[in-house]
């Protein structure tokens, strides 16, 4: 029997209701808001902090039955970068404590912090409260910056001071993979015992598998182009620049394949990457549309409609988008890194591609446009290995968790 009735989410840098591929909105926003509803499924319920960025906004919303987030009043009513958050701490948690007061429960069974800024408000409302701590990272600072593409600014030393004390206070970490965890054992020196592995899932009933044919032809796709997707924050971290480099090589080498990219996703992070000029110095104004994100249905149809989805990123968790692409039946052409070494079986459900240099990324390319009998294959293994990624699995995996912390209870600080 089940010790968790009620869980504090913190996710105190972007909010699960934002539309992931804008802003630092991505597969975290996914990841919390699915976990969630997965969660109030199996009879807890969730109540998701996170900081109020507009004039206005509703004090509370209710994404799914059983779940609500407080919008939390902290500091302008405005986006603010991440950098700035930390200040903001130590009012995020005064305002969080008040509305917990006027709660009529008046209490949770833990806290699960996302990311490294609701970690350290995590440490603060988990002494308060006198619960247990479970942390997510999602992304870690000194992973990140062993893996920098050229441009990127490193993660500041304030974010890796942060993240130690999380690991060092909370009762659990939950990682998205076994490499993950590895990587808090190697760099944040974390007790194996404590951490548990949770991979990301997929909302099986919008990312099927369906009518390619039919896609292509609601979305504008040509009929017999070699049509790649690329979706996500635009950013060098998650390798644009890569793959339209990539195609500019296969196109000059291959003048006979008639391509069409599609690049879904809004400029995130550094201001002076200019997508556009990175496409028109590369050749490609005339294959290639950017497009803003889009919603999970939506999203589901331009999956469908590629013949391969690209994700040639710097440094990934999981890798959600390739999970859905996936789910979709469309293989994936991924960087061997991090969690999409396991999101992606190399040579089963896609190709995955060690390192960024173009010319590896455009032979494989090359080698998937020329073998479309294997893409077929490819898209039918990759719709069968997503099948093993639900979310009622992950909420599962995390209420194991969950009872862990409470059972064993840890306080930051004890």
């Amino acid at each position: 029997m089940s010790l968790i009735r009620r869980v504090a989410f913190l996710s105190l840098h972007t909010s699960p209701m934002e539309q992931p591929g804008s802003g630092d909105a991505g597969g975290m926003n996914v990841y919390i808001r699915n976990l969630a509803a997965a969660l109030a499924d199996q009879g807890v319920e969730v109540e998701i902090f996170t900081r109020s960025t507009v004039d206005g906004q509703p004090a509370i919303e209710h994404p799914a039955p059983g779940v609500c987030v407080h919008n939390v009043l902290a500091g302008p009513p405005r986006k603010l970068p991440k950098e700035h958050l930390p200040e903001l701490l130590h009012a995020m948690v005064v305002q969080i404590e008040k509305i917990r007061q006027r709660q009529p429960h008046g209490r949770y069974d833990l806290v699960h912090s996302h990311y490294w800024v609701s970690g350290v408000a995590g440490l603060e409302l988990s002494r308060m409260w006198g619960v247990p701590l479970v942390h997510t990272m999602h992304t870690m600072a000194k992973v990140k910056n062993l893996v920098l593409a050229s441009g990127e600014r490193p993660e500041p030393r304030r974010r890796e001071e942060g993240e130690q004390r999380i690991v060092d206070g909370a009762a659990r970490l939950v990682a998205n993979t076994a490499a993950e965890a590895e990587e808090l054992v190697s760099h944040y020196h974390a007790d194996f015992d404590r951490i548990d592995v949770a991979p990301p899932g997929v909302d099986l009933s919008v990312f099927t598998p369906a009518f390619r044919s039919r896609s292509r032809r609601e979305l504008g796709v040509r009929p017999g182009s070699f049509h790649l997707l690329f979706a996500g924050r635009i950013q060098r971290l998650k390798g644009p620049q890569v793959f339209l480099a990539a195609v500019a090589l296969l196109r000059a080498r291959r003048p006979d394949i008639d391509l069409e990219l599609t690049v879904l996703g809004a400029l995130s992070g550094a201001k002076d990457f200019n997508l556009r000029s990175i496409i028109s110095e590369a050749g490609l104004d005339d294959v290639v549309t950017h497009r803003p994100p889009v919603d999970a249905p939506e999203l589901a149809g331009w999956f469908r409609s590629a013949d391969v989805v690209v994700m040639p990123s710097y440094s990934e968790s999981f890798g959600l988008v390739a999970l859905e692409a996936q789910a979709c039946g469309t293989p994936v052409v991924a960087t061997q890194v991090g969690g999409l070494s396991r999101a992606v079986q190399h040579g089963r459900t896609g190709l995955l591609v060690d390192g960024h240099d173009p010319a590896d990324w455009a032979d494989a390319l090359e080698a998937l446009y020329d073998d479309p009998q294997t893409r077929q294959d490819m898209g039918r293994a990759a719709a069968v290995h997503a099948e093993d990624f639900g979310w009622q699995r992950t909420a599962l995996r995390s209420l194991d968790s969950y009872q862990a912390a409470v059972g064993g209870l840890v306080l930051p600080g004890a």
